[in-house]
């Protein structure tokens, strides 16, 4: 069967994966509210194209932290990759570069900073918690840099995990053969003493429940990469991460495995662009499936998109390809929609082509 968009290839995962590591990739947090939300808010999001405009070339091209991307769509953070597939975070590796994309590497990835470096050139991020233990985050900041890394993606949202109870009655656990690799040859102190398998629990529990504002400037002084705050939903965080040096936000709900019932992301995307006034780069993670979903985030103010679970869903399905063929997918559908929607360059890409479900009671009202 030819996979026409990127959410088919979710069912083929799901049929190909087992199932302790489909639940683990796929589940939201208590009673996945926020995972439907996070969806469903984008189709209430309408669309006021402009016609008569000649769109024989579309440019896609952007900037992101003076980075430029052949599109608006980079990879998020997902943790644990070989569970999809033997090649894991390298195969996305590759298919970012292949793109002219950004992919970023979640701390707790299956393949290691230095092994992801070794797949050639290309723009990469490293997600960051941050641990009790301050040496280890240093560690870590360090072998990203000396691996060629540009940036930080710092999690802010995840002071404990989140409640994700399909894990819990998975009992879910890193397959044996597996193991965090990011955390291998650092000084670890009592992590030292867990077997791989407890080394992924005992990690977790290990990420520090007193992080705040001043840990994001305390960052800064260990490293000279620009720091992104991921996991930003308000207008007041939003101000707070500028005031502390944050390079940018990354509007976030952690793919809903956090707090279940918190509004999808590109609901809450326009108060923080409103308050981020173009101080600095605004993107958003969270739902994004199709290249019209792409649009409507570059429409209400992201300088760009994230995402995560296409990537793991492509990765399990066909590897290297599938990634490939997921971004190749989206990249076409927002060119299409561009195009029927008369703009040639995201620039052209305004808030008036959209039309949310707040204009529309606005509009209702006025008519009053």
């Amino acid at each position: 069967m030819e996979v026409t968009n990127v959410c088919e290839y979710e069912e083929l995962a799901k049929q190909k994966l087992p199932k302790m590591v489909y639940d683990y990739y796929s589940a939201g947090a208590e009673d996945q509210w926020t995972l439907k939300e996070n969806r469903e808010a984008f189709s209430r999001i309408l669309f006021r194209p402009r016609v008569l405009i000649d769109v024989t070339k579309i440019d896609m091209m952007t900037t992101v932290l003076d980075f430029k991307i052949s599109m608006p769509i980079m990879i998020a953070p997902s943790a644990m990759q070989k569970m999809a597939h033997p090649d894991g975070e390298l195969a996305t590796a590759r298919a970012a570069a292949s793109a002219g994309t950004i992919m970023t590497l979640s701390s707790w990835a299956t393949s290691s900073v230095e092994e992801v470096n070794a797949t050639g050139p290309g723009i990469r991020f490293f997600q960051l918690y941050v641990y009790k233990d301050r040496n280890i985050v240093r560690q870590l900041v360090r072998r990203a840099e000396k691996a060629g890394f540009k940036a930080i993606a710092l999690t802010v949202d995840t002071p404990r995990l989140g409640r994700r109870e399909i894990d819990i009655k998975n009992r879910f656990t890193l397959p044996p053969h597996l193991t965090l690799k990011n955390f291998e040859n650092l000084d670890l102190g009592k992590m030292d003493k867990a077997n791989d398998s407890g080394l992924a629990a005992y990690v977790a529990s290990q990420v520090d429940q007193s992080l705040s504002w001043k840990d994001v400037q305390w960052l800064q002084t260990i490293t000279s990469l620009p720091i992104l705050c991921k996991g930003i939903m308000t207008a007041e965080d939003t101000q707070k991460a500028i005031e502390c040096g944050a390079a940018g936000i990354i509007v976030s709900n952690h793919g809903a495995r956090q707090l279940d019932y918190s509004p999808a992301t590109i609901t809450c995307l326009e108060e923080v662009v409103k308050e981020a006034n173009g101080r600095v780069p605004v993107f958003l993670d969270g739902g994004v499936r199709r290249g019209t979903d792409v649009f409507k985030a570059l429409a209400l103010g992201a300088s760009g998109i994230f995402i995560g679970r296409p990537v793991l869903y492509g990765l399990a399905v066909d590897g290297e390809a599938g990634i490939k063929n997921v971004l190749k997918m989206l990249r076409n559908e927002l060119e299409m929609t561009m195009a029927l929607s008369g703009c040639t360059s995201l620039k052209d890409i305004t808030r008036d082509h959209v039309l949310t479900e707040s204009d529309r009671i606005r509009r209702s009202l006025s008519r009053l």
